[in-house]
């Protein structure tokens, strides 16, 4: 596997402890409506939620390392998470500032114990997680000598792993004050640019969605990777009052997708609607609906995103400019709004009443003017230089996103593998919330144009044999109903669009 393929798993397995952060917003949200000003000192109902959903997010550092090493792990098992969790429990306690004083094998300074206080962190969580998932991959199958046969295959793999933590403590014993310092430097180098660095952030975050890996840069800006941890920092219970959060300044680094999300893109949606040829308008239209409430009410954008991202890259590059623009302008003027899932109309609900929220319903007046300037450059940008987006392709047959597919998913899903080469040109399948993710043996097989008449949003290749297929909310499913199909056999008889 390449480098940029593995980043690609890596970035995949992020997105099952991001998974949790929805739990602890709405329970949060909930909290904070009850009582938006005690945080729960004047509501037990409210202390009760803040606290519930304060487990997750107080706990997300150990939840990377057990959903990394899970996500990772080849066939999803228990015993890659249960890995994890031990791995990042050998290192952080071997890294406790006490432990490292009392082992004597570097000096602690001021820095340096500043470093090992903060050994509990997203980053560490990560790297356990890739670790144990590692050793399970390549020793959850070894049989031992019958004498030790009870700890052969996945019994072995915790054991494995206790060890990689020891050695891996032993390395950022060394390393790590010199990492910290660096992941500090860092966020202090973007947070210094103010909203320049915000708005390079929301600039950079869109420009990598076409490969998946906005998910490593979003760790950095959203977690406590690098000092800056501001949705981690948005969630904390009494964030103002410990000065952990900070009243305009906390959420900047999400306010300004909301703008993007809920108006910027479907107004995207519409120039795309009017543009389309009038034979097309009907099928178009029912795309950008779908796709444009998706991004409006859940902040879900792939599947509008995918619609014109590979048909018209300069129109993408467009919007990637927008968002940072819109990033910037939210934090210029000191508007703050956070979620736990994505900058749609559920989290900005639920992030409200936060009292680190700041003029947030000001985000709504700049949504409206984000849905304008959208629909206006869109169309005109459309127009003048006859962009190819959806219903405007000289070959409609070739059109993005024609649902032709079954209407079932186990189906759809027999579809897509034949279409795919079947599990002979499959050396792995796997899925993140809106895109199949595979391992192929041979991609001349793969025939984009099948893909997208089954109601494929996108087709993206990265290098020889990695493959990811844009599908929506669908794709978990369609990945698990493709595993569960055992006999390509049963392939033969199934029909794909013409």
């Amino acid at each position: 596997m390449n480098i940029l393929g593995y980043f690609q798993k890596v970035g995949k397995a992020l997105m099952v402890p991001v998974a949790t952060l929805p739990a602890a917003a709405i329970l949060m949200g909930i909290g904070y409506y009850l009582d938006p000003t005690g945080w729960g000192a004047n509501n037990a109902m409210a202390a009760f939620l803040i606290k519930a959903g304060a487990a997750i997010i107080d706990n997300m550092s150990v939840l990377f390392a057990i959903g990394v090493a899970y996500g990772m792990s080849k066939d999803k098992d228990g015993a890659a998470a249960l890995a994890g969790f031990v791995c990042y429990m050998v290192v952080t306690t071997l890294l406790n500032p006490a432990t490292v004083e009392a082992i004597g094998m570097i000096s602690l300074n001021n820095e340096s114990t500043l470093a090992f206080q903060k050994i509990g962190n997203q980053f560490v969580g990560i790297l356990a997680g890739i670790i144990s998932a590692e050793i399970y991959n390549r020793y959850s199958a070894v049989e031992l000598p019958k004498a030790l046969a009870f700890f052969s295959g996945k019994r072995l793999v915790p054991i494995l792993t206790s060890f990689a933590g020891i050695l891996m403590s032993f390395v950022l014993m060394f390393a790590w004050p010199v990492i910290f310092s660096g992941l500090i430097g860092f966020g202090e180098s973007i947070t210094g640019m103010g909203e320049v660095g915000s708005g390079l952030y929301g600039f950079f975050n869109r420009l990598l969605i076409p490969v998946g890996l906005h998910h490593a840069l979003n760790s950095v800006f959203w977690f406590d990777m690098a000092g800056i941890n501001d949705l981690g920092n948005w969630w904390t219970p009494n964030a103002i009052e410990t000065g952990v959060g900070v009243v305009g300044e906390t959420g900047r680094y999400m306010a300004g997708f909301f703008p993007i999300m809920m108006f910027g893109l479907p107004g995207a949606a519409l120039a795309m609607y009017h543009c389309a040829k009038p034979e097309n308008k009907a099928r178009v239209a029912s795309i950008m609906i779908a796709a444009g409430f998706a991004s409006f009410f859940t902040g879900v954008t792939e599947p509008l995103e995918f619609s014109f991202m590979f048909l018209a890259p300069a129109l993408y590059v467009l919007h990637a400019v927008l968002t940072g623009i819109s990033l910037f302008i939210a934090d210029l003027m000191n508007w703050t709004a956070g979620f736990g899932f994505s900058a749609g109309l559920v989290d900005m609900l639920l992030s409200a009443q936060n009292p680190l929220a700041n003029k947030w319903y000001m985000l709504l007046l700049q949504g409206a003017a984000f849905f304008a300037i959208y629909y206006v450059i869109f169309r005109a940008a459309i127009t003048k230089f006859s962009l190819s987006t959806p219903g405007r392709e000289d070959d409609e047959s070739g059109d993005t996103v024609v649902a032709a597919g079954s209407g079932d998913s186990a189906g759809l899903a027999r579809q897509y593998l034949k279409a795919l080469g079947g599990h002979e040109n499959l050396a792995n399948i796997d899925a993140c919330i809106t895109r199949l993710r595979l391992t192929v043996k041979d991609m001349s097989v793969i025939n984009e144009k099948t893909l997208k008449d089954l109601g494929a949003m996108g087709v993206v290749k990265l290098g020889t044999n990695n493959l990811q297929v844009i599908l929506g909310p669908l794709a978990e499913i369609i990945a698990n109903e493709m595993k569960a199909i055992s006999n390509d056999e049963d392939l033969a008889a199934v029909e794909l669009p013409a």
